[in-house]
């Protein structure tokens, strides 16, 4: 059961940290404390809600067909490998998150907001709902849900830490340097948990 939550862990946290609007709006609120807990916690519903679909729906169709799991576990491979060289050369050419951009004051706001930046991102739902749910389904029966949950805890622990440490983060965040160093983790995490699945 530890081998898929923390497969789940590995490949939701590189899915996440990535450089995003979802991630800049976030920390802005931080940053700000402008119902930033609010905003947090819109994130956080939104990906159990989608990882949930994801690893009940898609997991579950894809366990049952012996065709689509062989197809979901070489495309998902295939996908973390492809993710892992498009983070290292990210980190090759730096980058940096800007937080500027966001000043929502309301609380309606900053929840529309959220839900903006979350729902209306195609790539939240080719993240969560295909591949995180095609992945889980590799796994037999309690071990899908293992994976599921470590997806659902990456999610919550990046959150959390934006929102809590949102000022203290800021500054790191805005240096090439750092996310250099975050996104060869990312890269070279990604490549060892597609040659996992592979090898599986």
């Amino acid at each position: 059961m530890l081998l898929p939550f923390f497969q789940g862990f590995g490949v939701s946290g590189g899915l996440i940290v990535a450089i995003g609007a979802q991630n800049a709006y976030v920390l802005s609120q931080s940053m700000r404390r402008n119902h930033h807990l609010a905003v947090a916690g819109i994130c956080i519903l939104c990906e159990i809600l989608l990882i949930g679909t994801g690893v009940a729906g898609v997991g579950t169709a894809v366990s049952a067909n012996p065709v689509l799991l062989r197809m979901a576990t070489w495309g998902g491979a295939a996908f973390l490998l492809w993710y892992g060289f498009g983070s290292l050369r990210s980190a090759f050419r730096g980058g940096s998150l800007a937080t500027g951009a966001h000043q929502d004051k309301t609380l309606k706001a900053a929840i529309a907001g959220a839900l903006a930046v979350t729902l209306l991102n195609p790539h939240a739902y080719l993240d969560t709902v295909v591949l995180l749910g095609g992945i889980s389904g590799g796994y037999e029966g309690p071990g899908r849900y293992a994976f599921g949950a470590g997806a659902f805890t990456a999610s919550l622990v990046w959150f959390l830490s934006l929102t809590l440490f949102g000022r203290v983060l800021a500054p790191i965040f805005k240096r090439p340097q750092a996310w250099r160093i975050l996104d060869t983790f990312v890269g070279f995490t990604m490549w060892a948990i597609a040659a996992t699945l592979i090898m599986d």
